[in-house]
């Protein structure tokens, strides 16, 4: 099925990310993961790209275990950072093969002191968007954030650029992980004034260790809300405080977009289905499983 399908049901859907192992050794337990988030029945499933292409030979292998093993919708990552253009061929003619008919287009994350792009790469995730559409009739996602890309100079220069990813071909968005739920309510209103129409996921996070906080600030410069760096100062110290509070502060965060009208949201869920089990656990009356 193909995610613009789901995402135009005003049913409320909660969908799951997972990364592949780092090794082929790891593979099984990599797929047994699958197996469990798949025993959640989310309404689709996506898998991500290595930034520096160390897993991405893998993610064929679990979008088809997604799709084939445990029939449930499988959405690809795809990336220019670590990919040439010979390369998202071959990952394209795969997809095909294995009937994924999803893929999540994005440009990655540039390795240090690399030379991007070479001449055989993508430069923007437009462009490759637009290569892919041209070579299938795959639906394809791309990425958002509700704060601003961190290399764009303004939210109006990030808006633009993102209008191109639409107009290559991008069927839907799913946004970065975001911590106060106005930041997405306000991207959204920019959004559409930038004629932006597409579907936009709600990407959430739910942190349940504080050397996350640390991680994600780095990585994209979100915004940590006060009442969400008091939960993080007063129970960090503990393990299961913390995995508890994360869980209540994510749940909180789904429940609060539910109600105000947005009906699909992912979790990056950092392969732990026991935690995205719960937060589904703790919306058994608002969520219902099963597609």
């Amino acid at each position: 099925m193909r995610i613009s399908e789901i995402l135009s049901s005003d049913k409320v859907g909660i969908s799951c990310e997972l990364f592949p192992p780092k090794r082929g050794s790891q593979l099984e337990n990599a797929k047994e993961v699958v197996r469990e988030m798949a025993g959640l029945s989310p309404s689709y499933m996506s898998v991500t790209y290595g930034a520096t292409g160390g897993t991405s030979e893998y993610t064929v292998d679990l979008a088809d275990e997604i799709k084939n093993g445990c029939h449930i919708p499988a959405l690809a990552h795809l990336t220019c950072a670590s990919s040439t253009k010979e390369k998202v061929r071959s990952v394209i003619a795969q997809l095909k093969e294995k009937g994924i008919e999803n893929i999540l287009a994005l440009r990655g994350d540039i390795p240090a002191e690399a030379d991007f792009p070479l001449p055989n790469q993508y430069r923007y995730a437009s462009e490759l968007i637009y290569d892919i559409k041209s070579q299938g009739d795959f639906c394809i996602g791309g990425a958002c954030y509700p704060e601003g890309h961190p290399e764009a100079a303004t939210m109006e220069e990030d808006l633009d650029h993102l209008k191109e990813k639409v107009e290559a071909g991008c069927d839907f968005l799913t946004t970065q992980m975001f911590f106060d739920n106005n930041i997405y309510y306000n991207f959204m209103y920019k959004a559409l004034r930038k004629g932006i129409h597409v579907p936009v996921v709600a990407g959430i996070m739910p942190v349940t260790n504080s050397g996350q906080v640390k991680k994600i600030i780095a990585l994209s410069g979100n915004m940590v809300p006060p009442r969400f760096k008091a939960i993080v100062d007063r129970f960090g110290d503990s393990k299961a405080a913390m995995r508890q509070a994360g869980i209540a502060y994510a749940t909180e965060q789904i429940i609060d977009l539910i109600a105000n009208g947005v009906s699909h949201v992912h979790i990056y869920t950092m392969n732990k289905p026991d935690v995205a089990g719960e937060i589904l656990n703790n919306l058994s009356e608002i969520y219902v499983r099963g597609r």
